[in-house]
């Protein structure tokens, strides 16, 4: 095996990233040695890119980016169990400790001492990547590499679907990107009765509508309270997954829940943002803030839905080579994309 690797890393502060020759990673006796073979553009990659306030706060300059990724495994450490040569695997790209009360009971995303590989670390868009064996996730043969480079997100997603019991309910997901579309996706398959996505960008709309079966809503030309009388919903909604981080979008929420509608928050506000507390109270709702991913029982639930008949494979819509990544990183931007993904094979 080669002793170097392409990389395309955040080499100095500064807009942009750059394809970069790189020692292929050492791996220590608990770890694995991953050889890339796909990887999905994320928000955060975005703002590692751009060089925004939170990056140039939170990422060591040279890094290696990226965490979304999908490969197999070339090498393992002495101590390594469990796991084979040439097996396919994702992974957990939080890097947790283990002497936190979380960590120690088990609430391993819970732990404050967590490291996120392409933001901390050194990360996964490269042709190898050193991981520790307790954060891989083996991929089934139904799970091919594309879907398995998406699973970051699309934990993301399952994790804030099902912080409810959704059977039954009527659910409003605020925000059509690629996360608050899987998490559309994944209420329906879930058995959510009725499942309503709000944006203000009718490409995102449509494409939530091509991936789902739900109702797109652009709150710019339709009122909420419409579409509530027109799928029959007598108060609202039972359910909300607010993935936008704009405030608006949480103020509709909270006006068209039902007394005592429960709230998963996934959606990041780029600032503080003032909250009208009276009405949630006096609403009875309950608040859930969402962060990553149940490590790892968020893994085993959303890989038996593929297993079982969950499809976001829509919700791909840009494919490039990894040597493209400028064009894959300007999709992104265009505010117009699903999920994009590198191929670095």
């Amino acid at each position: 095996m080669t002793n170097e690797m392409r990389a395309l890393v955040k080499a100095a502060p500064e807009v942009g990233l750059r394809m970069q020759t790189r020692p292929v990673p050492e791996i220590g006796p608990d770890d694995v040695l991953i050889r890339v073979k796909k990887t999905g553009i994320c928000g955060t990659d975005i703002h590692i890119w751009q060089w925004d306030d939170w990056a140039a706060r939170t990422v060591p300059v040279p890094l290696v980016t990226g965490h979304e990724f999908a490969g197999e495994i070339v090498d393992m450490g002495r101590n390594v169990e469990g796991l084979s040569l040439g097996q396919r695997c994702s992974g957990e790209g939080h890097l947790i400790g283990k002497t936190s009360r979380q960590s120690r009971a088990g609430k391993f995303h819970l732990d404050p001492e967590t490291r996120g590989i392409g933001v901390n670390e050194q990360g996964a868009f490269a042709e190898y990547l050193r991981l520790p064996a307790f954060n891989v996730v083996p991929l089934p043969d139904a799970i091919d590499d594309e879907i398995g480079a998406i699973l970051d997100p699309l934990g993301n997603a399952v994790h804030t679907a099902l912080s409810f019991d959704l059977l039954g309910e009527d659910v409003l997901v605020t925000g059509a990107g690629p996360i608050g579309i899987m998490a559309a996706a994944v209420a329906r398959h879930a058995g959510a009765r009725h499942v309503v996505i709000t944006d203000v960008n009718p490409a995102r709309l449509a494409l939530a509508g091509e991936v789902a079966d739900v109702r797109p809503v652009d709150v710019t030309g339709e009122d909420l309270k419409d579409v509530i009388r027109e799928l029959g919903m007598k108060q609202g909604f039972d359910v909300g997954l607010e993935m936008s981080g704009n405030q608006m979008a949480l103020d509709q929420m909270v006006e068209s829940l039902v007394m005592g509608g429960r709230i998963a928050l996934l959606g990041i506000p780029p600032g503080k943002s003032p909250v009208d507390w009276s009405r949630i109270v006096f609403k009875a709702i309950t608040i859930k803030g969402v962060y990553g991913r149940e490590i790892f029982e968020t893994w085993y639930k959303m890989i038996a839905m593929l297993e079982n008949g969950l499809d976001v494979r829509r919700v791909i819509t840009h494919r490039f080579k990894a040597d493209d990544y400028v064009a894959g990183f300007k999709a992104m931007l265009s505010g117009r994309s699903g999920k994009v993904v590198l191929d670095w094979n």
